[in-house]
């Protein structure tokens, strides 16, 4: 959240500074959203998707060693089944933050360790599997 990146389409060459004000997208072998400004602008509008290159400029703390870390762990059609996810989570890791909140159309789950620790996150991202996709390792900042 926060970093300037430039954003290349490989097949254009068409490029764009932007700053990441979103989280996401937390589909498999897709590596951002971009708003309908930022997807004119790096030629991707039309086609909807694209192959593209992001470089990092700037981030509001080191990429490896700051941040605040939590893990994206499922997306929900209904709340029942968010909420029933949370309470597991909250049972198998007690020192930890569980979130549930609603999305456009779903509901999402992450849990934060104590501490928002990167490490503690990848070891929770390892160690859960979720029932459908995977868990995202998620940066909070």
């Amino acid at each position: 959240m926060g970093s300037l990146v430039v954003v290349t389409n490989l097949k254009t060459g068409e490029s764009s500074a932007m700053r990441i004000s979103d989280r996401g997208p937390f589909v498999e072998d897709r590596m951002l959203d971009l708003t309908i400004a930022s997807a004119k602008a790096v030629g991707v509008y039309r086609a909807g998707m694209a192959m593209v290159r992001m470089d990092v400029y700037e981030t509001p703390k080191p990429i490896n060693t700051g941040g605040r870390w939590c893990v994206q762990i499922g997306a929900f059609h209904n709340e029942e089944d968010a909420l029933a996810l949370k309470e597991q989570l909250l049972a198998a890791y007690p020192g930890a933050n569980v979130i549930e909140f609603r999305g456009e159309n779903n509901f999402w789950v992450r849990i934060r360790p104590e501490g928002d620790d990167r490490a503690s996150a990848e070891d929770m991202a390892r160690h859960l599997q979720p029932v459908e996709g995977n868990a995202y390792l998620t940066r909070l900042d």
